[in-house]
Formats: structure tokens, sequence, C-alpha cells
């Protein structure tokens, strides 16, 4: 994103800060009225600071740890910025509603996950000049010019309203609650500030992770977990916390505090885990280990006891941005103590929802093997570092983010069909097979087609993609292209629609393009719909919509009759040969991919060539002179698909009528 001109060329650049330590907000009892605040969403995530120097680009957290690898499409989408920056905003992953997600946002490993969004609130440095000096008005000035009001990172917006109707807002969408600062407050590194303050919707507290109990006989990992929070140098129990936690969370804490196990109890004096109440007067027998404090976590709750304990308090999340040692109890001060009038308000912005982002990687850039929930079904994706393309350095991991990112647009034609497996276990230049039974080879949730194999004399099963997970399976096992059948499982002698499939030899592919616009051309003079898309090898197909209301043999005569008139016309370059011998080294128009069995890669499918190709639905104005192959490959694919929309989609609407079309074309006088 190129800024512009903003600030003075004329102040002497100084040395840009590296470690800068976040200005953080005081917590109040109530929201304010007075003039001379502006107010912003509390937003529900990770604090962090971007900072780019040059070619340098870092993303921290408020404790200086490297969020680079963590939140790698927030890292990346740095390289946007061309000017030396310091920002400070929350990384947060939004729900469906485009509010915060913070238990998203816990187990995010990628952006299959959820959609990060950075949200910008500050400009520390901008263009070699220290803004931390100047008025927040003032920054945010710069910060307007700099940073978009969309995409992954965009600017958090400011209100400038009463705090009383902004917070009532925020209960209202079900936000965690407001921030208030001053128009004129400076940015003061390290400082808890009351010229910055929050109000929250929710009473929260960070608290250490001390210990965990399990009960006797319980099928649960962890029973409860015993927290405290430091007063002074002492660490102080402010009791258990046994709910908000699914299984899978319970194995990620064992697992954070499995380095930090120890025979010693961090409290003073060891807190009664296992007290008797009135609503459990005979607790089961617990058992308890301890840990260096050194995890946190953040709970929610309604009230503190006498003795300092929190009543039903609600696990939320891990804390991996906040350091133990920062943790202390946070009572909220009253807001008389931060009464002061200031200047007049001015217009009031609506409130922008952060809207829904466009679906991206399925797998993070760092572990070999992941696993990821599709569907219902944990899917296990291993050595997602090999090289598949040697010569163009796309990975197994690449070939699954792009099939997970085309999944809503390839699924059409692909769903309900049998499948031709073609595996490639290590990149195009390995050695390849084709599959077709999978019989007892894959996962039971996974459909099959049985069909029976005269030259075994018994049943054998296609495998069959009916949804996401099973298109990602499919891909997993090394399929980089995809081969359906052309029709469904509930239809299997009908298929959805007739193919041409222009096979060059010695051919130029502009003479490839010349025949695919006389095909086009004849089509339209019978009223014929058609669409084309490149093969992603050499040629062109050409798809005629049929909706399942003919046999193969009727599908195949009628490309017969096209096929036969078309080179009648261009005889010179183009075949309907079936042996390759015969065929000159001609155009081969081939007809007989409209039979049982017979697949071709799909649409949007990729392909085992060089440049890693896709099979691209084309609008008719785009088959010209000067189209190539290596026009859509694995790199640009997903960005035109996004942008266009699937094109290809009558191919499976309304059905042409055959019988009536291929009547015109007996009576063709050339």
């Amino acid at each position: 994103m190129k800024s512009k001109q903003v600030v003075s060329s004329n102040t002497a650049t100084e040395s840009m800060p590296s470690d800068i330590k976040p200005m953080l907000a005081t917590l109040v009892n109530s929201p304010l009225d007075e003039p001379g605040w502006i107010y912003e969403v509390k937003w529900d995530g990770f604090r962090a600071l971007a900072y780019v120097n040059g070619k340098s680009f870092e993303l921290r957290s408020r404790n200086n740890k490297s969020f680079n690898k963590k939140f790698y499409p927030v890292y990346n989408a740095l390289r946007s910025f061309t000017d030396d920056v310091i920002l400070d905003g929350e990384i947060i992953v939004v729900n469906k509603n485009g509010h915060p997600d913070f238990a998203a946002l816990q187990s995010w490993r990628s952006e299959a996950d959820g959609q990060l969004v950075y949200y910008v609130f500050d400009v520390l440095w901008y263009k070699g000049q220290d803004l931390m000096g100047i008025a927040l008005k003032d920054r945010r000035e710069v910060l307007n010019k700099i940073i978009p009001g969309t995409g992954l990172i965009r600017q958090s917006e400011n209100f400038k309203v009463k705090g009383s109707e902004f917070f009532a807002m925020a209960e209202k969408m079900g936000l965690e609650g407001i921030i208030a600062k001053k128009e004129d407050s400076l940015y003061k590194p390290d400082l808890r500030s009351k010229e910055w303050v929050k109000i929250k919707t929710v009473k929260q507290q960070e608290a250490i992770i001390a210990g965990y109990t399990r009960n006797e006989s319980s099928s649960r990992k962890i029973s409860a977990l015993l927290l405290g929070v430091y007063q002074g140098t002492q660490l102080q129990f402010i009791g258990p916390v046994g709910s908000g936690f699914t299984n899978s969370m319970q194995e990620e804490i064992i697992e954070k505090l499995k380095p930090f196990i120890t025979s010693v109890c961090p409290f003073k004096e060891v807190p009664e885990y296992n007290k008797p109440s009135r609503f459990r007067p005979n607790p089961p027998k617990a058992e308890v280990v301890w840990f260096e404090p050194k995890i946190v976590a953040e709970i929610n709750y309604k009230t503190v006891a006498s003795d300092g304990t929190f009543r039903h308090p609600t696990f939320k999340g891990l804390r991996e941005d906040k350091s133990a040692k920062e943790v202390q109890f946070e009572v909220p001060i009253s807001k008389e103590i931060i009464r002061e009038e200031k200047s007049i308000l001015s217009d009031h912005k609506s409130f922008a929802k952060p809207g829904v982002l466009e679906r991206n990687s399925l797998l993070n850039p760092t572990n070999d093997s992941q696993v990821r929930n599709i569907n219902g079904h944990d899917l296990k994706f291993a050595n997602l570092s090999k090289i598949y393309w040697p010569d163009d350095n796309v990975s197994k991991r690449d070939m699954l983010n792009y099939y997970y990112q085309v999944a809503p647009f390839i699924l059409p034609y692909v769903q309900n069909r049998p499948q031709t497996l073609y595996r490639f276990p290590n990149g195009i230049k390995g050695m390849s097979f084709y599959q077709k039974d999978v019989t007892g080879k894959i996962p039971e949730w996974i459909e099959t087609y049985a069909y029976f194999s005269e030259a075994d004399d018994k049943e054998k099963h296609f495998l069959v993609i009916n949804d996401e997970a099973s298109l990602l399976y499919v891909a997993s096992l090394g399929c980089i292209e995809i081969n359906p059948w052309s029709s469904q499982t509930n239809n299997p002698d009908h298929p959805d629609w007739c193919i041409l499939d222009l096979d060059p030899d010695k051919n130029t592919f502009d003479q490839v393009i010349e025949v695919a616009r006389e095909i086009k051309s004849l089509l339209d003079q019978i009223n014929v719909p058609s669409y084309c898309k490149t093969s992603g090898s050499t040629g062109l197909h050409i798809y005629i919509p049929l909706e399942g209301k003919y046999t193969y043999e009727d599908s195949k005569e009628f490309g017969r009759a096209l096929v036969k008139i078309i080179h009648k016309k261009l005889p010179n370059f183009t075949s309907i040969e079936r042996i390759v011998a015969n065929r000159s080294g001609k155009m081969y128009l081939d007809f007989l991919q409209n039979r049982p069995q017979a697949t071709v890669a799909a649409a949007y499918s990729l392909r085992p060539k060089p440049g890693a190709t896709v099979s691209m639905p084309l609008n008719w104005e785009e088959v010209k002179k000067g189209l190539k192959m290596t026009d859509f490959n694995i790199k640009n694919a997903v960005k035109r698909i996004n942008s266009m929309g699937d094109i290809f989609r009558p191919v499976i609407g309304t059905g042409v009528d055959i019988i009536a079309a291929k009547a015109k074309l007996d009576d063709w006088k050339l």
C-alpha cells in the first residue's frame, strides 16, 4: 500500500526504535460522556506492533515476541508497505458476524481456522520521524493516509460520540468493551495511562496457571485450573476454574504446561483446591499437578468473593502475548478520577463491521505435518514441504492450499462423481500411476461407487468426491489433477455435459484457438450454448450442457456430428482419426471422451505440467490469438476466480435439446 506524503520531509531522519513496549489503558468502571475523548472498539485479540524498516518486516507481541510465523498472513501483508513505519494494533479472528472470536484466535494455526484482521489504532513512527510526541488526533491524521478501511490490515475506526451511547452499542453487539482516549494524549511506551481508559462489557481477569486438578474417576484430563495473580512479589490464589475448555483445549493446555511442571506449590500456602461447598459438600478426591507460574490464561467471572477468589469463573483462553510477571489483580477505578473538559465533539462516524475476507490457506507455512478438521473429519496432511513442481518451486503444501481456496468453485463439477485417481506422490517428475479401485484403502466416511471388473471377476469401487473433505483427501494422496466422470452416481449412464477435446499434435496454439472459434460459430448457428476452458496441458475443452437427459451414446454421436463438420471445413490441420499414427501430426478433434468412465481434468483443476497450470474456464472473448496455457497457473488463478466468479456454472444448468440440434446438423450444407 503506497503511502502519501503526510509528514514534512524537512525533518531530520532519526534512528528507528526496534523494541517499543506499548502504551496501556487503565480499567474504569463506567463510560465517559465528556468532550475531548475519542472512542474505539476494544478488540478481543492479541496486541501487536508492526515494524517496517526498509526491507525488514517484523510483527511482535506486546512483550516483543515474534508473531511473524504465528500470524504469517499479517506478517506477509506488511510487505505491501513502501515507507518505514511502526504501527500499534490488535490481531483478531472475526466470526461470521464480523465480531472478534478469541477462542478461534487461540486455536488459530492457519487461515482455515478463521479470518485474521490486524486492526491498527496508532502510528508511532513514519518515514524517519518519531510521532510518539505529537497528539493522538494528529497521529490519527497520519494513520488515515496510510491504512485502508478494508483488507487484512485495516484501521480501527474511532468515534466522537457520548461514551455511554458507544458502550451501550458495544454491549448490544456482544463486544468485549470500548477504549476511550484523550484526543491530545501523547504516546507513552510501557505506561498504563489514565489518558487511555478501557471499559469492559463483561468482567475479565488475566490469571497465571499455577496448577491443575484431576478428579478421581473423571474422564476429563483437567478438572480445574488453579489460578493466581501477583500481589507485590507474592502469587495470590484466586480460585479454580473448571468450565469453558473443550477436550482439545485441555490437551493444548497440558502440552504448553509440560515444560514447567514442578513438585513445589508456587503459592506461599497450599490452597484448598478440594474445598467442600454447599452445592458440593463431598467433592471427589482430586490429584494436583503444580507448575512454575509462566503461562497466562484469561477468565470471565461474575463477582469477587471476600476472600479474593472469583465466583462463577469461566476459562476464556490462553494469553501467549502476556508475561506472567505483569499479571496483577485489575481493579477498575472511578471515572471521576480522570474527568476533564477538552475540545468539542465532531461528527459521528457509522460503526463498520470487519466483514468477511476471502478464503485463504488451509495449511500454515511451517509445520511439515498438520491435522485439519474438514467437514467433521480429522485429515492429516504430511510431507507438506515436498516440492511437486521443481522448476517452479511449488510444494505439496501450495497444492493443498490451492484446492482449499478453490473448493467452492471446483466442487460443483466433481461432487457425487466417481473419480479416476491420477497420483504423483513425488511430484510431476516422479513416478505416477492411475488408481481406479479403492476398495479397503480409504477411510469409511468417503463414499464409493461399485463396479464389476470382468478382468478380475469381482466387484471394485471408485472413490467419489462428495464434499470438501473428500476433495482434500484426494489431493493429499498426490492427485495433482482431479478427474471426474461426466455423470453422477445417481444418474450414472447420463452425462451432464458433452465434451469436445481439442488435442493438438504439431499444431500451434493459435490453430487450436481457430478450431475452437469455428466450433463456437457452428453451435451459435444452431442455437446451442457452449463453454470453453483451457485443458491446462496443450489444448482446449468445449462443454455443452446436457443436464443428464441423454445417454453417453447420444452425447458421443452428437459430438461426432459436430467434429465431422469442423474437420471438413479445416482438413489441413485437424483429424478425427482415433489412431495416433493415422493423424499425420494433425490436431485430434476428440469426441470419444463422451463415453462411460472417461475423464478429463475438471474445471479449476491443477495439471501436472510445467508452470503448475490450471484448467481455467474462459469467456469466449478471451479465446483469441495471444492466449497461452501458462496464463493461468497456481499463482494467479485464485485471484482471477475470486474476481470473476464461476463463469462455467451454466455447464451444469439447463441442458440443450441435442436431438433437435443434431437434426439441424444432419441438414448442414458446407
